[in-house]
Parts: structure tokens; sequence; C-alpha cells
């Protein structure tokens, strides 16, 4: 039972071993490891659509890193494998997409929130300022005060009216 229990938790251990193993990929070049380090920091894995595919752990994102380091040992371009990429994975696989009709959207809506933002702010603003100036003045203010006793004068009398015994 020793044995048994002993092989289960070497089996595990290789289990984890194997599932957490790092990426060690070999370059002919410094320059060709640098180019590979940036082509994996601006991919976005697709999987996980907030971490390039250097910072994901997904099977996808191993996948293209191990694609990506292929086509550079091949001899492609930078722009050969993000066309290959964007081909396969459309633009959403960039962090940093072109500026495009379908990726307009993407470009515009900052500055369209910022700039409703500010609009709102200025409309109300000026809504404020015109409440302010809408104020009585001092005569305004007295003939009101004059009508309100009036009219607190002509209630008191009719109500006095209909105390009046009938």
């Amino acid at each position: 039972m020793k044995r048994f229990a002993l092989l289960c938790v070497l089996w595990m251990s290789a289990a984890f071993a194997l599932a957490n193993a790092i990426d060690v990929y070999e370059f002919d070049s410094p320059e060709q490891e640098a180019r590979f380090r940036a082509l994996t920091h601006e991919l976005r894995c697709p999987k996980c659509q907030n971490n390039s595919i250097a910072d994901s752990n997904a099977e996808l994102a191993q996948d293209l890193r191990q694609k990506v380091h292929q086509m550079l040992q091949q001899g492609r371009s930078d722009e050969e494998i993000l066309s290959f990429m964007v081909a396969r994975y459309g633009n959403f696989v960039r962090y940093n997409p072109p500026l495009t009709a379908s990726t307009l959207i993407l470009w515009l809506a900052p500055a369209l929130v910022l700039a409703s933002g500010i609009g709102v702010v200025i409309v109300r603003s000026r809504r404020h300022k015109q409440a302010e100036q809408a104020t009585l003045s001092e005569g305004e203010q007295q003939r009101l005060q004059d009508l309100l006793a009036s009219s607190d004068d002509s209630e008191q009398a009719d109500n006095n009216h209909n105390k009046e015994p009938k």
C-alpha cells in the first residue's frame, strides 16, 4: 500500500511539473531573441484577451509562441509574422490595431466619450448660471411679498366668513 501511495505522489508531482513547464527557445542571435520578445508582447492572446501571448499560460498562447519562434527560424520578417497572425485571428490579435474602417470605433470611442462628457459639463454649468441670473430684483421681490400678504389676508377673511353661524 505504501508503494502505491508513493507511486501516486510521484505521478502527481510529474503531472504538475509538466503542466507548469517553461518554454525554452534557442535563437541564432540576440537580435532574433529581441524580435521574438517584442512580437510576443505585441500579440494578444485570443483566449485570455487581456494578456499578451508572452504573459499567458493558455495552450493557445504556447502554440502561438511556438509558431512565432518557428517563423523567426525560417527567416520571416516581423511584418510577415504579424500578417499571418492577423489573417488567422483578425486585427484583435494585435494590441495596437491599425486604423481601418473596422477598427475606427476602437480609436475614436475614447475621444467621443471625452468630448460628450465635456459637453455635458458645459451645458449643465450654463443652465446653472442661467438659473442664478433668473433671480428676482428687489422691486419684484417686494411686489411678490405684497401679493402673498394680500393673499393670506383674503384667505383669513374667507376662513372667518365660513366660521360665522348661519
